[in-house]
């Protein structure tokens, strides 16, 4: 059994830049936090907590010590109540998500009801949102447009991990109730690259495993590319969640992985796979 790697797999540029300042503030300060999880890893937060550095999920309570922002950001109210308190701010937002909040700012100021496409509910988005006045609206898919009003002037920005093919569908629909259209794609290049070279190799193999948190967007997104292609993918978060008859008759065996997927997993699948594979 052939076993192939995607050549993309794992941290991308903002995640590994977050990991990177959060572990540099371990010991530092032994009151040191980060304000949700640092990045949809529940290995990497877990390794921080065992160094002392502690998740919350709000600043209630807190009034001294250090706070480090999650890769994909938080809502600017939470920016003002630390920087209120006091507490030494850690900003590990990465650059493409800060851009995107940047974008929503300068289009509500300048009188753009704004448009995010994306999951409502994932905190990127909430934070992303936050950067606009009363006139943001989250969109999930082109239908969503279609319960929307019609709107002079109107911009729009993109979840970083969206799909591009999504984009283009929610802007195809915008333009029949937009008089005045503003785009930014906020796609992450990161993102693109990996969707791309997922749905290659998808198209290539006999079973394919996402291998990435659970609760990580990017990593979903590509397992709905991945199964799109290939109805034998599976998403895990750990080589302990594989299953050997997954490879059954299988001769290749595609793995990709989520970019907050740190590489030691990654590794430790790789391991695994090579390990059933000699035992057959």
């Amino acid at each position: 059994m052939k076993v192939i790697l995607a050549k993309q797999a794992g941290f991308c540029f903002g995640v590994k830049r977050a990991t990177q300042m959060a572990f540099e503030a371990a010991g530092k300060d032994q009151k040191t936090y980060t304000l949700g999880p640092i990045i949809h890893s529940p290995q990497v937060v877990g390794k921080l907590e065992a160094l002392g550095i502690r998740a919350l999920d709000s600043l209630n309570g807190l009034e001294e010590g250090t706070i480090i922002i999650r890769s994909h950001g938080v809502e600017l109210e939470e920016i003002t109540e630390a920087q209120q308190k006091k507490l030494d701010i850690v900003d590990a937002t990465c650059p493409f998500v800060k851009k995107a909040q940047e974008h929503v700012k300068s289009l509500s100021d300048n009188g753009y009801s704004v448009i995010v496409v994306g999951d409502a509910d994932h905190p990127e988005v909430q934070g992303i949102v936050s950067y606009g006045g009363n006139k943001v609206f989250v969109v999930a898919s082109g239908d969503d447009v279609k319960k929307l009003p019609k709107m002079k002037k109107m911009g729009i920005v993109a979840q970083t991990t969206q799909s591009f093919e999504n984009l283009q569908n929610v802007v195809c629909e915008c333009l029949l109730i937009g008089a005045e259209i503003r785009i930014y794609n906020t796609i992450c290049d990161a993102t693109a690259v990996r969707q791309e070279e997922a749905k290659v190799l998808a198209g290539q193999v006999d079973c394919m495993l996402v291998v990435g948190g659970f609760n990580s967007a990017n990593t979903r997104r590509l397992l709905e590319v991945c199964a799109e292609l290939q109805p034998r993918t599976h998403h895990i978060e750990t080589a302990a969640e594989i299953d050997p008859t997954w490879f059954e008759g299988a001769e290749v065996v595609g793995v990709t992985a989520g970019a907050s997927t740190p590489k030691w997993i990654i590794d430790e699948v790789m391991i695994k796979i090579e390990e059933l594979n000699k035992s057959d």
